[in-house]
């Protein structure tokens, strides 16, 4: 996984632009009711840097840049579901990500010292078919194989195999789905 590091004191205009951009975009894509569905669409495959066909993003969904995020077919985020996009994240087709969610590819160090003057992403990728239960945390650099479930209320910070179930805090091997 490459790991990106950025500036928290050094932004650049680019970088400025592109985050009121993704905030625009964002509180457009948040107003609207479900009833909206297709404008709601629309929004999203113009936030993501790149959509399959039928996604759905639920009510008060957040992202840092919206361009790193690229997502499958029949992909489905409920509401409030927070990504944070510093380095990207790929999501596979027909996955499920539960209401709470948060998908982190930022991180900080660990000392102190120095700790609000830079940061870090790793890459976050999430297979096909993989259901992410509600409340669930994913932390930068980890890779959700195919056909995997994260069960309600997990926090993952490390991969997870194909066709498994883990849950816990951390997230734990609970077993196989066959």
């Amino acid at each position: 996984m490459k790991k990106i590091t950025f500036s928290r004191t050094d932004i650049s205009e680019d970088v400025l632009l592109q985050l009121t951009k993704t905030s625009e975009l964002i509180k457009r894509l948040n107003s609207l009711s479900l009833v909206n569905h297709i404008q709601k669409q629309e929004i999203v495959k113009e936030l993501f840097g790149s959509s399959g066909s039928n996604p759905f993003v639920g009510d008060n969904f957040h992202c840092d840049f919206g361009k790193n995020i690229h997502v499958g077919d029949n992909f489905h985020a409920d509401y409030n579901c927070t990504m944070l996009d510093v380095a990207e994240i790929h999501i596979g087709n027909n996955c499920l990500i539960g209401p709470d969610v948060g998908i982190y590819t930022a991180g900080h160090r660990l000392q102190p010292e120095g700790r609000t003057l830079d940061g870090y992403g790793i890459p976050i990728t999430i297979g096909n078919d993989v259901w992410v239960g509600g409340h669930s945390v994913i932390l930068p650099g980890v890779v959700i194989g195919d056909g995997a479930v994260i069960a309600a209320g997990s926090v993952v910070t490390s991969n997870v195999a194909p066709r498994t179930l883990v849950a816990g805090n951390p997230a734990k091997f609970k077993k196989e789905i066959i």
